[in-house]
């Protein structure tokens, strides 16, 4: 089976890599009651519940871990650390850094970072 590419909101073409990396950024939700009956009378019921994020993106937004889930080690705390996208290359890097040196990616420098080495 052949993957197509898909459309984005802006009308440019992405892949399936760029559809999976946007539902895990911003993270998908399944919520479902399923419930049958017969004359009112209700003989089966089903809850589903299912997150789909990751890592990073479940931390942000504080869903719960199966027990026994080791919070420190050194990704979860990479994880519960804020990002930001660098303005000229898109990479995640942690907003303190972003801020006070600039990108380590593409060099970018922040304004902040520009008035701090001028002095």
């Amino acid at each position: 089976m052949a993957l197509e590419a898909t459309r984005d909101y802006d009308g440019s073409s992405g892949t399936l890599v760029d559809v999976i990396d946007r539902i895990l950024d911003k993270g998908l939700v399944i919520n479902a009651d399923i419930t049958i009956s017969i004359a009112g009378v209700e003989l089966l019921g089903i809850k589903i519940r299912a997150a789909l994020a990751s890592f990073e993106t479940a931390a942000k937004y504080g869903l719960e871990f199966p027990s026994g889930t080791n919070y420190e080690t050194a990704a979860w705390k990479e994880a519960v650390v804020a990002k930001e996208d660098c303005p000229q290359c898109d990479k995640r890097v942690p907003v303190e850094e972003l801020i006070s040196s600039g990108c380590p990616w593409c060099g970018w420098i922040s304004a902040k970072a520009k008035g701090i080495k001028a002095e």
